[in-house]
């Protein structure tokens, strides 16, 4: 079975390190040119979703979340990860004046957290993946 037809089921992670190997193992499957809008509650694990993608890509400096940056470029061996964290943003003024635009050149990966601030801003092909904790304090990944 694929990462995409696991990740399509349901995947539960028991730790981090797990989630974020599983995410790098996604990362090299993953078409050129793609947006993953990364939905969950604070906490769930999303910036250390993007950290495994991050290493997929080749990337080997740290990713952190950007929520006071908005977001950051880091550029690996074959592809710029954008990581875009949108919780702050309120209005498509806010958005467009990201120019996110410019930095979106071939190959990329755009991995936004709280994509609900910019739901119509993403492209109708994005991946949506929802993240979770269950009560035993495991991950939880579903791509919608």
């Amino acid at each position: 079975m694929t990462l995409a037809a696991q990740f399509r089921r349901g995947v539960t992670t028991t730790s981090a390190h797990e989630t974020q190997e599983l995410a790098a193992a996604w990362a090299r499957t993953l078409p050129p040119d793609c947006t993953i809008a990364l939905h969950g509650d604070l906490g769930v694990g999303k910036t250390t979703f993007v950290q495994g993608l991050a290493r997929g890509f080749g990337i080997a400096e740290p990713v952190t979340s950007p929520t006071f940056t908005i977001f950051t470029l880091h550029r690996g061996r074959d592809r710029t990860l954008i990581h875009l964290d949108a919780y702050r943003l309120e209005t498509d003024r806010e958005i467009e004046s990201l120019m996110l635009e410019d930095f979106l050149i071939t190959p990329w990966c755009l991995a936004v957290e709280w994509p609900e601030r910019l739901a119509p801003w993403l492209p109708a092909d994005a991946y949506h993946l929802e993240l979770g904790i269950t009560s035993n304090e495991y991950h939880t990944l579903k791509l919608r």
